[in-house]
């Protein structure tokens, strides 16, 4: 099978936002999301219309890059209910884009609006020696240090997100789904719903895979959310053995000079996809791009030795 015209191929030598661990772990999920949602590491599957020769359509179209969607924003593709269209929501900020240290004022007068006056001061106690376990990537005593909070103040989004992302990291899959699900329904911030996907995942869920996919081409979703799924759910096809499946939704829309991490993710899948279809010459390209990019991506190494 030939995959035919990838378009790009021209890639900067400006190295990426460092990336973890991208060894590929069969039918699971591996834990390793972060402030933003990490990439699956299992292969994808493929299947296209066209040319049964063919991994997939040979186009590569640029999308638009779309914002970060803020917690009041109507995921449903259309206009806020809350805010007009001359209006602009406000960003929500997010608990882990602090490092550890003292709780940020905004982080403050959220647990202040959360949570009862006796339980404010011991809740953040417990919060921020979990943002410091987690920035160390001490993850299990993240968890056990959340979990208090959330005794303390269950209405806080960040304790149920950090908590949530702290149990995924550890690998405790059905807490981590229970929490980013509970986060999300405060919030109403899809940011997530590709680590619940992958959480489902390792949970051996299939049908609940399916219908997070499903759900997730409904809303109004932010870049970075759509390369995120679309590792999630193109690994998931190839954990299945369904390459020709995977190949129309992980495929790149472009090799283009300057990735964002989200991409490089997105390349690597796709270059998995690739091999496990049969086209050499479209993996052979997508690593190429990703080893002018210089990642540190173990994989990527394997994959070149499969090519070469």
């Amino acid at each position: 099978m030939r995959l035919r015209d990838l378009s790009g191929g021209e890639s900067g030598r400006e190295p990426p936002v460092p990336i973890p661990n991208t060894e590929v772990k069969p039918a699971s999920a591996d834990g390793t999301w972060g402030a933003v949602p990490r990439e699956s590491r299992s292969p994808p599957d493929i299947n296209v219309e066209g040319s049964p020769t063919s991994v997939g359509d040979p186009s590569f179209v640029q999308e638009p890059l779309l914002p970060r969607q803020p917690d009041n924003h109507n995921p449903r593709k259309g206009k806020s209910e809350r805010y007009g269209s001359e209006r602009k929501p406000p960003q929500r900020q997010s608990i882990t884009s602090v490092k550890g240290g003292q709780l940020p004022k905004w982080a403050r007068e959220e647990i202040q609006r959360t949570t009862p006056k006796d339980r404010r001061e011991p809740a953040m106690a417990h919060l921020t020696k979990a943002m410091t376990a987690f920035a160390d990537e001490r993850y299990p005593a993240s968890v056990q240090e959340l979990r208090k909070a959330k005794e303390l103040a269950p209405r806080s989004s960040m304790v149920r997100e950090l908590l949530g992302l702290a149990a995924y990291r550890s690998g405790q899959w059905k807490e981590a789904l229970s929490e980013l699900r509970t986060f999300r329904r405060i919030t109403g911030d899809l940011i997530h719903m590709p680590v619940e996907m992958d959480c489902l995942r390792a949970l051996g869920k299939s049908e609940d895979v399916e219908k997070t996919w499903e759900r997730i081409q409904e809303y109004d979703i932010s870049a970075t959310i759509s390369h995120e799924a679309r590792v999630v759910y193109g690994s998931y096809l190839l954990d299945e053995g369904r390459p020709m499946e995977a190949w129309p939704i992980i495929k790149p829309k472009r090799l283009v000079a300057s990735p964002s991490p989200g991409e490089l993710r997105r390349w690597y899948v796709a270059a998995r996809v690739a091999l496990a279809a049969g086209d050499k010459e479209a993996a052979n390209k997508i690593v190429t791009a990703l080893e002018d990019q210089e990642v540190d991506f173990d994989g990527v190494e394997q994959l070149r030795e499969q090519l070469d």
